[in-house]
C-alpha cells in the first residue's frame, strides 16, 4: 500500500522545479521567486536545497507519513481487522464488536481508520443532499396516512412511439381504500388535481399525504395541497410499502394490457377501483373489504 502524499496536486512537482530554475539559471532572488509563486521564502529555499543539480525536470512530492509512529497498531491487529472485513463484508461497528468479544482491545476509530487505509470503508458522498424527514404519523384512523405514487406506462409496446401515460395511485393505510386515475403527463398540476378529486370522493377526511421525492411532488405541490405533505426518505421505497404493493396489484389484476386511448384506461381503472374497494378481500385487514373496514370504524366511532 502506497503512503499518502501531503498534496495531490499533479502539477506541483514541475512548479517546484520551475521556481528552482528561476533562482539558479535566471538569478532571481528567493524573495522575488516566493512572491511570484505565492509561497513563503523558506519554502523556496527548501526547494532549492532539495532539487538535484541536473538530470531532473521536477521535484517529486514526498509522503506525509511520519518517520516513526509509536502509537500505531501492530501488523497482526491490522491483518485481523482486514480479514474480518473480507470474511463477511461487515461494517466497522460489527468488526469492532467482534474483536472485543474475542478479547482484542481496539477502538472503533482505529478499526475505521484501518479499513479506510486499505480502501475498504464506504464513505458518504459529499455531494449527497441532506433531506430532513418529519415523524411518520400512526394510521390509527382512516385518513391519518394516505400514500400516493405514480405508475409509468408505455402505450406502444413496439417502442416506435415514445409517448407515456402516468397512472396516479392513492391508498389509505388504515382502511386500504384506494383511488387511481391516468394522466398524459406527471407534473404538480395533475398531482394536485388527482388529490383534490380523491378528497372530494373520499368517505373520510384526509389529514396527511405521503409521497416519494419525485418532481411531480415538489415544493409547489406541498404549498398548494392544503393538508400535511410528508416525503419518504431518499432511496427508501419501503417507506411507501402499501402503495408500492398496490401498484403491483393493479398492474397484475387490472392493467394486463394497455388500452388504445387514455379514456379507455380510466374507464378500466374506475371499474377496478370499485371492485377493489367494495368486493376484494384484503389479508392485511383481516379478510375484509375496505368498505367493510370503513363501516366498522364508523360504527365504533
Amino acid at each position: 500500500m502506497e503512503d499518502m502524499a501531503y498534496t495531490t496536486n499533479p502539477f506541483l512537482p514541475k512548479v517546484r522545479m520551475q521556481a528552482v530554475m528561476l533562482v539558479r539559471r535566471d538569478g532571481w532572488s528567493i524573495r522575488k521567486t516566493s512572491r511570484h509563486f505565492g509561497v513563503s521564502p523558506s519554502t523556496v529555499s527548501r526547494w532549492v536545497k532539495k532539487a538535484p543539480n541536473k538530470g531532473s525536470s521536477c521535484i517529486p512530492t514526498l509522503s506525509s507519513k511520519p518517520k516513526s509512529s509509536p502509537s500505531s497498531i501492530s501488523y497482526d491487529l491490522e491483518k485481523m481487522i482486514v480479514s474480518e472485513r473480507f470474511k463477511h463484508g461487515r461494517c466497522g461497528n460489527v468488526i469492532h464488536r467482534k474483536l472485543l468479544n474475542d478479547g482484542v482491545k481496539v477502538s472503533l476509530s482505529t478499526v475505521n481508520r484501518t479499513l479506510d487505509r486499505h480502501g475498504l470503508l464506504k464513505k458518504k458522498s459529499k455531494w449527497k443532499r441532506y433531506h430532513k424527514t418529519t415523524p411518520r404519523p400512526l394510521p390509527l384512523n382512516p385518513g391519518d396516512l394516505v400514500q400516493v405514487d405514480t405508475i409509468h406506462l408505455i402505450p406502444d409496446p413496439t417502442g416506435n412511439d415514445k409517448k407515456r401515460w402516468y397512472v396516479y395511485t392513492m391508498i389509505d393505510v388504515n382502511s386500504r381504500n384506494a383511488w387511481a386515475k391516468a394522466f398524459e403527463r406527471a407534473n404538480t398540476y395533475n398531482s394536485l388535481d388527482f388529490v383534490k378529486e380523491s378528497k372530494e370522493t373520499s368517505p373520510f377526511k384526509i389529514s396527511c399525504i405521503q409521497t416519494d421525492n419525485g418532481a411531480e411532488f415538489s415544493k409547489y405541490f406541498s404549498y398548494n395541497l392544503g393538508i400535511r405533505h410528508r416525503h419518504i426518505r431518499v432511496r427508501k421505497p419501503t417507506d411507501n410499502a402499501h402503495i408500492e404493493r398496490f401498484n403491483r396489484t393493479i398492474q397484475q389484476e387490472c392493467i394486463k394490457y394497455i388500452p388504445r386511448t387514455i379514456d379507455q384506461l380510466n374507464s378500466l381503472l374506475k371499474e377496478y377501483i370499485d371492485y377493489y374497494n367494495n368486493e376484494r378481500m384484503h389479508m392485511g385487514i383481516d379478510y375484509q373489504t375496505p368498505s367493510q373496514k370503513l363501516s366498522l370504524m364508523l360504527q365504533r366511532s
